[in-house]
């Protein structure tokens, strides 16, 4: 009898708690992760159910959405935080003038939606949409800055070693699964662009070339951060070798070795890697390449 009337009752909290999630969908899709009484139903929901994954979710968004405001800023580059200028003027001087919009953050509403994040973190250690979703408010908050975004994706990329089982979306999510999320954070600090954005790009690619040395694009990445950010052409020069003798046809090493030579002006060299794009190139790629050799003196 005690063992029926248990399973009645877990049965009912399930049943208050998808009515609560039904109820927090509708809302949202018409109101926004913020709207008036989204807040209410958060509240109730946590009372039926205070371990559910999709409430901590729609907790965080609640208040990361309530912590920010969009301003419009003046920078003096074409490129700000990855993004494109909404309007381009130019000032008294004829100096070129950019208009951003970027988004700010309530300190004391952002910190409640990271303690958020952090219960979630705790109570579901496996589910990788809440280490991602700690990252990327680390990202929007940090901007050109992004320290703890650095620390907490290499901390997250060490601990993937001993993980057995992650999840995403409630499906499993693999070893390459995680490589693909890594490199697109990579990808976000590059398109950030500053000094420490770089730093943040080369030190995860660092990180995930030891935990997953089959995979070229993290030696590619280092390659890029060598020859972009420093400058420095010979040593990228060795990181693209490097991936041209595991993967001989991979297009961003060959690519990326092409333009190496050209900006050194060293026609030999680009000589060398033009022939291997002529062969692994796309079909414009291919045409272009060949007529560049026959410039050249093939």
């Amino acid at each position: 009898m005690v063992a029926a009337v248990c399973m009645l009752l877990s049965a009912s909290a399930f049943a208050q708690a998808d009515k609560y999630e039904q109820r927090y969908d509708l809302l949202v899709s018409k109101l926004g992760p913020a709207g008036v009484g989204v807040e209410t139903i958060l509240n109730n929901w946590e009372k039926a159910d205070s371990t559910a994954s999709k409430m901590l979710l729609g907790r965080f968004n609640y208040l990361f959405a309530k912590a920010q405001s969009m301003q419009v800023v003046v920078k003096d580059k074409k490129k700000y935080l990855g993004m494109e200028p909404i309007l381009a003027l130019k000032d008294s001087t004829g100096t070129d003038v950019y208009y951003y919009q970027e988004m700010f953050y309530d300190d004391e509403l952002y910190g409640q939606a990271m303690r958020v994040a952090d219960r979630a973190i705790n109570m579901h250690p496996e589910m990788l949409d809440f280490r991602f979703l700690k990252a990327n408010a680390y990202i929007a908050y940090e901007k050109e800055s992004p320290d703890m975004a650095r620390s907490y994706l290499l901390s997250l990329a060490d601990e993937s070693v001993s993980r057995r089982i992650w999840l995403y979306g409630d499906e499993p999510a693999d070893a390459a699964f995680f490589s693909d999320a890594m490199l697109e954070y990579c990808f976000t600090f590059y398109s950030i662009g500053s000094p420490a954005a770089m730093d943040a790009f080369l030190a995860l690619s660092e990180r995930m070339t030891e935990l997953d040395p089959d995979n070229p694009a993290f030696l590619n990445n280092i390659g890029t951060y060598h020859l972009l950010a420093k400058e420095d052409y010979k040593t990228a020069l060795k990181y693209y070798n490097k991936v041209l003798k595991a993967h001989p046809d991979d297009y961003t090493a060959i690519k990326n070795c092409v333009l190496l030579a050209r900006k050194q002006n060293n026609v030999k060299l680009e000589k060398k890697y033009l022939q291997m794009l002529e062969l692994h190139g796309t079909e414009s790629e291919r045409m272009t390449a060949k007529a560049r050799l026959q410039q050249l003196g093939k």
